[in-house]
């Protein structure tokens, strides 16, 4: 189990700083709207990154229904080729100029933080790449052991990436002013390519693990 939750800890880690649509919104509203705006923001795209897991879960349910006999192999192809595309989209991505306005007064009725966990909600929801890289993940959480994780299991491996990518959220909005000077186009080229490559890396080895599984 101790494995486990590294290997979650990790991963949560690294899909912390995947720099998705949702983490520039983030970063305006932390500086725009306050630290309170930015975590009602945040808390929709967790909602919606939980309705994604819970998707991809019912699917990679069916897809080891069709690999009993290969040991889940096919599932890791599929996430590892799936974790290799999204790599290589992270590493090439273009980064434009980003500008901010200065900062607004901002309502602090419960109505406006709806408006904003709503925001967070549907924003995350119309990336379709965010069931991909889910479904990569639970494919990464089956990988390296004898026998495929229990429910328990992925449930625990699940959340704990969950809490870390929160967890890293809240220190990207608390330090959202901090770091803004810092935040250029250059610096977010360079952090997709370090990305991309890690994420490539991962996709590489889902890959190679997959192979030896049909090999044995």
């Amino acid at each position: 189990m101790s494995e486990l939750l590294l290997k979650a800890i990790v991963t949560g880690l690294i899909l912390s700083v995947m720099l998705g649509p949702a983490f520039f919104v983030l970063l305006e509203t932390s500086i725009k709207k306050g630290i309170r705006a930015a975590l009602a923001f945040d808390a929709g795209v967790l909602i919606s990154d939980i309705i994604y897991i819970v998707i991809a879960y019912v699917f990679i349910q069916q897809v080891e229904e069709l690999s009993r006999g290969g040991d889940n192999a096919l599932i890791r192809a599929i996430g590892g080729a799936l974790f290799l595309v999204y790599g290589y989209v992270t590493f090439f991505k273009k980064v434009g100029t980003i500008e901010i306005k200065k900062t607004r007064k901002f309502s602090s009725g419960s109505k406006d933080y709806w408006i904003l966990f709503i925001k967070g909600l549907l924003l995350n929801l119309a990336n379709p790449l965010v069931i991909f890289y889910w479904f990569s993940v639970m494919a990464l959480g089956h990988s390296g052991t004898a026998n495929p994780l229990s429910g328990f299991e992925m449930f625990v491996y699940l959340l704990v990436i969950l809490f870390t990518f929160f967890t890293i959220d809240v220190l990207k909005i608390v330090g959202a002013k901090q770091l803004r000077p810092f935040i250029t186009a250059k610096l977010l080229r360079s952090l997709n390519r370090i990305t991309g490559s890690i994420l490539m890396g991962f996709g590489v080895f889902l890959v190679i693990n997959s192979i030896v599984m049909w090999l044995r």
